[in-house]
């Protein structure tokens, strides 16, 4: 009996009780619902994107479609203008994400690698920065955006960058800082000895040693700066289209471009939507799955692990 009792629990609960089988299917069962809860509403909307009209109004068509409508992407397409849109979209998100990571870095490893006096509390406002909601500066820097005539460009994104202060840049120079912090004294000593500068101790060491964090950060900002449409509006207005600010006014700009077309039966409606909802968050999905694995090695070897 106790035989039988000692092999159950190792079966079922481990040798340490943490990779038995009954710990193994209360993992992968919560993963499994985990993962439902996320995918659900892409799968939802991937399925009515190819539902005609008459397919949405059937209550026995439920996932899949009775004939795959492609009709609802032509639209969307036309609607969203969506290669002009997605390459302006592309180089707002691109162009100011690829500034905030290096200007991160530098003043990352400036924080990490030099002692100077006032450091505290120049490292103290740049947390401050942080701390202050967003919205308070947005008038102040409406105001200074104009008098400086970089609105309706995207020096309206890349000013701030250059300087520290793009969106979120307080996330990414506390990356920057926990990754250069963990750089041994002795490479640098030894960089040193053999002539080198800051400049190239920074070129050739840092840099290569903080690849992951420069991963982190260039992904992240390019996510934040592609799904912002309170400042592209504000700063931005008609000059410069987004495909997210595109989404926004897709059901007014859809009823303006078919409006003739209204007695044929061409009607805003839930395929349309899903359509284009999915056509503005398709080239994010596609970075992510190309950029996934180094995306994932970065996060493990990163300071968001606290390693």
């Amino acid at each position: 009996m106790k035989l039988n009792s000692s092999k159950f629990k190792r079966i079922f609960l481990g040798m340490n009780g943490t990779d038995g089988l009954l710990v193994r299917l209360l993992i992968y069962a919560m993963l499994i619902g985990i993962g439902f809860v996320y995918l659900y509403p892409i799968l939802q909307m991937l399925s009515s994107s190819f539902q005609s009209l008459n397919d949405l109004l059937n209550s026995s068509v439920i996932w899949i479609p009775s004939e795959f409508y492609l009709e609802n992407y032509a639209r969307s397409l036309r609607v969203l203008n969506f290669w002009p849109v997605l390459g302006q979209t592309l180089f707002i998100s691109i162009i100011p994400a690829l500034i905030q990571a290096f200007i991160s870095s530098v003043i990352g490893y400036g924080f990490a690698r030099f002692e100077f006096k006032g450091k505290k509390v120049m490292l103290g406002l740049v947390l401050l920065t942080f701390i202050i909601p967003p919205q308070v500066l947005v008038i102040p820097r409406y105001l200074l955006f104009n008098q400086l005539g970089i609105l309706d460009s995207v020096m309206a994104y890349i000013l701030p960058a250059s300087f520290g202060q793009g969106l979120q840049s307080t996330i990414f120079i506390l990356i920057f800082y926990q990754t250069y912090r963990t750089i041994p004294d002795a490479l640098e000593e030894a960089a040193q000895l053999d002539g080198a500068g800051f400049f190239q101790i920074f070129y050739k060491i840092a840099i290569p040693m903080g690849t992951s964090a420069y991963i982190i950060s260039f992904l992240f900002s390019f996510v934040w700066y592609w799904n912002e449409t309170q400042l592209a509006a504000i700063y931005f207005g008609n000059q410069i289209r987004t495909l997210p600010l595109q989404l926004q006014s897709f059901v007014a700009q859809f009823e303006m471009m078919f409006s003739s077309q209204v007695a044929q039966g061409v009607n805003i409606n839930e395929g349309v939507e899903m359509a284009g909802t999915l056509l503005s968050i398709a080239p994010l999905l596609i970075i992510y799955f190309i950029l996934q694995r180094w995306f994932v090695e970065s996060v493990d070897r990163s300071g968001i692990t606290g390693e």
